[in-house]
């Protein structure tokens, strides 16, 4: 047996569903405002996984044009019957005040890396819905079910219905079926069955540091059902020096050999020497990422081997390992016909009018659109920070006409915080780089008055990030070759998602190429390529 390295995935993989198909394993993890939608990874081993797919790459699976940040996909789960997969999801569009307005949507294939169907909308009654194929051939539907009155808690249980295949509906009555523990915060259900039972795995206490899953097990679908005695199933909560924090929000698998695992969400929170443990307990600039445990039964019940909190190391199936070559090139020529996998952007696809392969081949050619701020059309292009410590570079051509236009390298975290290192034009000065900040939307050039002048004959300018755990800062060069460190250091748990307006927001730090022309004019970018080297 292989011993298998926490977490499996890293950097922004979020709310892990995991499911088995012959002796291949799927992992789906949400990704909010970013499009595509949806990200899986594949492993014959439960240690090794690539990414092979973003299911929902059209605008008529998924539209999130103005959704909040961290809105848009919350929580998918993927499951396999019938000879095909079957995703679903959650689409949010409201996330602040007394509503959580989202719909929740079924999409399949028989192929995980195809061509998945055109949406059906389910239902629209709470977030983290997941589908319940039981060994009649009959499906069922559970996700929370929200509560917006005024003085009532807002997570008022676990529902569940069925659903028909033929109808493509919900049918019959729905119940409450699980009002949660004393935890509360009830959310992100999943059932199985063995040994008898209906076993329901839950998430509680939200989603930061105070994260935990909860197990319940009945003889009956719809209940009553029995607390797990040893609750929760796993949690970092009591354990402030583990340094996989936030555990919870998980599922499980059976494996082709008989052995049971739990994937679940984790955060590694960034080191802070000489600072108190718990008052912050700390900030996760990789945001939420995913982990996996071994998992033993007594009593038909499931217990994570070696106590209810993460391992940093574990066990491994009895699976002959298999590895896969790394899934995205370190330096991408930008000489293929799509964007790798590991690119993503903003809310909507951007078509051949705002991104585009073609135009300039060997180059990614942006076309300005709106700011850095805006929840509608941004012409940006990004992926995840992975690591504590990377370096990101760019080569750019842009020939700016006025200041209203822009294009460089951004460091982002959502629309209220992000860092660019830009191409510009000053009236007096003419192009320009400078450096803009949004800090929890408080904006800053902390260059102003010593913009760097970029000379008339420089077609190409070099735009670098060294990312070092705590820090990072910016490069530049005319020519390639010749580096000028830009002499300001910005504090990487602004990144995070535990700073965002005092935490509770979801994606992790990006970072990528960004093209805006606010005059309306389309002004492009050309760039030639784009590193990441952890």
């Amino acid at each position: 047996m292989t011993m298998i390295q926490n977490p499996i995935l890293t950097g922004f993989n979020p709310d892990p569903s995991i499911c088995r198909a012959g002796d291949d394993y799927y992992i789906a993890v949400s990704t909010f405002e970013w499009f595509p939608g949806v990200g899986i990874y594949h492993s014959k081993d439960l240690k090794n996984w690539r990414l092979v797919s973003r299911p929902l790459n059209r605008i008529s699976q998924l539209n999130m044009m103005g959704n909040p940040d961290s809105g848009g996909i919350w929580a998918p789960a993927l499951s396999y019957s019938d000879s095909k997969f079957w995703l679903i999801y959650t689409d949010v569009k409201v996330t602040e005040g007394q509503w959580k307005d989202c719909h929740n949507y079924l999409v399949t294939c028989e192929t995980i890396d195809g061509e998945w169907s055109e949406p059906i909308h389910i239902n629209s009654s709470g977030f983290d819905p997941s589908l319940f194929h039981d060994d009649d051939g009959r499906k069922y539907f559970v996700n929370m079910f929200w509560d917006h009155r005024v003085g009532n808690h807002n997570f008022y249980g676990i529902v569940l219905q069925e659903y028909s295949v033929e109808q493509q509906k919900l049918i019959g009555p729905t119940k409450i079926i699980f009002k949660g523990t004393d935890i509360k915060l009830t959310e992100a259900p999943h059932i199985y069955k063995e040994n008898g039972y209906y076993y329901l795995l839950t998430a509680e206490g939200g989603t930061k540091y105070d994260h935990q899953a909860t197990m319940a097990r009945s003889k009956d679908l719809w209940g009553p059902y029995e607390v797990h005695p040893d609750n929760p199933l796993i949690t970092s909560f009591p354990y402030p020096r583990n340094p996989l924090q936030k555990a919870g929000h998980a599922s499980m698998v059976k494996t082709h050999t008989d052995e049971w695992f739990l994937v679940h969400l984790t955060g590694r929170p960034l080191p802070r020497d000489g600072q108190p443990l718990l008052d912050p307990r700390g900030f996760c600039p990789l945001g939420r990422e995913t982990a996996i445990q071994r998992l033993e039964w007594r009593d038909d019940w499931p217990y994570v081997v070696g106590g209810n909190q993460p391992s940093i190391e574990i066990e491994g199936p009895n699976i002959d390992e298999v590895p896969w070559e790394k899934d995205f090139e370190e330096k991408d020529d930008f000489n293929a016909e799509q964007l790798n996998l590991h690119f993503q952007s903003l809310r909507i696809p951007l078509g051949e009018k705002i991104a585009s392969l073609k135009d300039n081949p060997d180059h990614l050619r942006l076309y300005g659109k709106e700011s850095l701020t805006s929840k509608f059309t941004q012409a940006f292009v990004a992926r995840r920070w992975q690591h504590f410590n990377f370096t990101a570079e760019t080569k750019v051509a842009f020939q700016p006409e006025s200041f209203q236009q822009s294009a460089g390298l951004v460091n982002y975290y959502n629309t209220q915080n992000w860092t660019t290192l830009t191409i510009t034009r000053h009236e007096d000065k003419g192009r320009i780089l400078e450096v803009l900040t949004c800090d929890n939307f408080s904006f800053d050039l902390p260059l102003k008055g010593m913009e760097i002048p970029i000379p008339d004959h420089v077609e190409y300018v070099y735009l670098r990030v060294e990312v070092q755990t705590n820090h990072y800062e910016y490069s530049y060069s005319f020519n390639g070759e010749d580096w000028v460190k830009i002499p300001l250091s910005f504090d990487s748990y602004k990144l995070s998602d535990d700073y965002i307006q005092g935490g509770g927001f979801f994606t992790g730090a990006f970072v990528g190429m960004h093209c805006m022309d606010t005059s309306g004019r389309n002004k492009h970018a050309d760039f030639d390529y784009f590193i990441y080297k952890s």
